[in-house]
């Protein structure tokens, strides 16, 4: 009897990564050392299921494998019986549970979890990108983004950005006002990428005012003067014609209600590039 753990070949038709952390978590349980791993991942054909089979008599190998397209596994197994090699489903068994219970037929198609992964990692790094580029912090930002939201201040620029993160967008925002000038990043970006959020006056003056209140601030403060705000969307007015960008008026929307419109957008442009 081998006082070691053989090797092991893991096949999959996607890239292994299942397989290998399975194989390596049932591996911990032997104090026997190192365990040689061989994976072989993107399988599509049965001349590699054979020769791999081939390779684990010589080398006395087990096999592990996730193979979902029925028709590999189905091959592989019977290659191995009549070759004596001892080959273990990763996923069938569970796959086969959930189908008797759920009567749904299994997709038979590989490399879905590593999607799912890769979807989860897009959203993460579109987060990451509108805390970078929130308010007009980089404007380097400007050019690397999907969309570019602008506005004066309270139209909603950052929860729009982190709502449209989180649908794996990239999106960065400047605010518009008057004293300070737009970068120029704004005004060579790709046309149509930008788009403008405005609002009524009486609304705004509104959020404004409940926002200095928050803050322990005067009321009278020139943030929520309705003069003030009334040149802040008068000079944002002015820049957006400049960008010839759409506008959206976020008054009385919600943040998901304007996100839709800003998609629409967003699509629209990606159909017509």
């Amino acid at each position: 009897m081998a006082n070691h753990l053989p090797g092991i070949f893991i096949v999959s038709d996607s890239i292994g990564e299942t397989a290998e952390m399975v194989v390596r978590a049932a591996a911990s349980q032997f104090n026997s050392g190192s365990m040689e791993i061989r994976r072989v991942p993107n399988i599509s054909d049965t001349d590699t299921l054979t020769e791999i089979v081939h390779q684990a008599v010589q080398n006395r190998f087990l096999i592990a494998y996730t193979l979902v397209v029925r028709e590999l596994a189905v091959f592989l197994e019977e290659e191995a019986a009549r070759a004596g090699v001892i080959c273990v489903d990763i996923l069938g068994p569970l796959i086969t549970a959930l189908r008797s219970v759920s009567d749904i037929e299994p997709k038979g198609e590989p490399g879905l979890l590593r999607k799912v992964d890769e979807m989860y990692y897009r959203r993460i790094e579109a987060v990451e990108f509108a805390v970078r580029y929130d308010d007009g912090k980089d404007p380097r930002g400007i050019g690397l983004a999907d969309i570019v939201l602008v506005g004066v201040s309270r139209t909603s620029k950052t929860p729009l950005s982190m709502y449209l993160a989180h649908k794996r967008i990239k999106v960065a925002n400047v605010p518009l006002v008057p004293e300070v000038s737009p970068p120029n990043e704004l005004f060579s970006v790709e046309r149509g990428k930008v788009i403008g959020l405005t609002i009524r006056l009486e609304q705004l003056n509104h959020i404004r005012t409940e926002r200095l209140k928050t803050l322990g601030l005067q009321g009278q403060a020139s943030y929520a003067d309705p003069q003030r705000i009334l040149e802040e969307l008068e000079y944002s007015e002015q820049i957006m014609k400049r960008l010839g960008c759409p506008v959206i008026d976020v008054t009385n929307r919600a943040v998901e209600e304007t996100a839709s419109k800003i998609l629409e957008i967003y699509y629209r442009r990606l159909s017509n590039v």
